[in-house]
Order: structure tokens, then C-alpha cells, then sequence
């Protein structure tokens, strides 16, 4: 049994040897497949969607919780129940104060470091049938209804791309920085 692995690690290191030397003396090849084409400027910015925890990227638009209830209502309860704890998936609101505990309740307001990277999960994922369906609108609406219902933010705060960035979420710093030095330090 042992000759019968050596053997056929020894073929599996030679061939990727032998595939790797190969590599190395061929010219870098583009479109070599013949199939695709170079993304254009604008088909890269169309992917370019992402929410900074500093609030880089967050779009135009305003939203309430009481405009949020709704929009939750219809297209997050399904999944996340009526008031974001019932589920059947992730619950969304409680567990405050969990963390520390045997059984630590992951939610926004328990975990989350930054209420902009809400924004940016709800636009990039959200709803799970029909992610980025919503408008800038919506999504700040039911970042809205969420954060109040995590009792962050008071009902009649308005959210937009300047005062989502200024809000506290109550986990920020429950995180330990990452140590590796070629990573930028908040």
C-alpha cells in the first residue's frame, strides 16, 4: 500500500513539475482561448458597488425606518420574520449583550462594526431571490428600519450618505485589529 502512494505521489509531483517547467518557457498568452473580450471602463464600474466603512461609495437617496417597515415587510420578512428575529434565516435584531455569553447571538446591532457596511450587504445581496433589486431609497429605508429596530437609531432619523457613516454601531469596538503589517490600521 505504501509503494502504491509513493508511486502515485511521485507521478503527481513529476507531472506538475514537468507542466510548470513547460509554463515558464511559453510566451504569456492572451485570449488565448479565443473566447471573451477586455472588460470595457464602464462594464468594470457597473461591478464597482462596494460601500466603504467610511462611507466611500454610498449613493445619493434617503430613507426612514417608518418608510423601512414596509419595504421589510414585503421583500426581508419572509426569510428574517416579521420583526428581523423570527427567521428561518439570520436573525437580524437582539442579542445584545450575547457575545461574551455561552450562546452569543450574532445580529446587526450586537456584532456589526459599521452601519455603512449594512448598506452595502443589503445592496449587494439583498433581498436573496433578487439581490440589488432595491433603489438607494429602499436600502437606506430598510437600514433604517433595522437600526431602530436595534434600537441604534431613533424612528424619525433620516439616513443618507452623510449621516449613515456617523453612526456608532454598538460592537465597533469589539474587534481586535488584524496584526499583519502589510494591513492598512483603522
Amino acid at each position: 500500500m505504501r509503494n502504491i502512494f509513493t508511486v502515485g505521489l511521485t507521478i503527481i509531483l513529476g507531472a506538475g513539475i514537468l507542466w510548470a517547467g513547460g509554463q515558464a518557457d511559453r510566451p504569456e498568452r492572451t485570449h488565448g482561448y479565443g473566447l471573451g473580450r477586455p472588460a470595457t471602463d464602464q462594464e468594470i464600474q457597473a461591478w464597482n458597488i462596494d460601500v466603504a466603512p467610511t462611507g466611500e461609495g454610498l449613493p445619493a437617496g434617503q430613507g426612514t425606518a417608518k418608510q423601512g417597515a414596509a419595504i421589510f415587510a414585503t421583500r426581508c420578512a419572509t426569510c428574517h420574520g416579521p420583526t428581523g428575529q423570527e427567521g428561518p434565516m439570520d436573525r437580524l435584531v437582539g442579542g445584545a449583550g450575547t457575545l461574551a455569553s455561552q450562546h452569543p447571538i450574532k445580529t446587526i446591532g450586537s456584532y456589526w462594526p459599521y452601519a455603512t457596511t449594512l448598506y452595502d450587504y443589503v445592496h449587494r445581496a439583498m433581498p436573496f431571490p433578487a439581490p440589488q433589486s432595491l433603489s438607494p431609497d429602499e436600502i437606506y429605508s430598510v437600514v433604517a428600519w433595522l437600526l431602530y429596530q436595534n434600537g441604534i437609531i431613533a424612528e424619525e432619523t433620516v439616513l443618507d450618505a452623510h449621516s449613515l457613516p456617523g453612526i456608532s454601531m454598538p460592537n465597533r469596538r469589539g474587534f481586535i485589529p488584524d496584526p499583519r503589517p502589510d494591513v492598512p490600521k483603522p
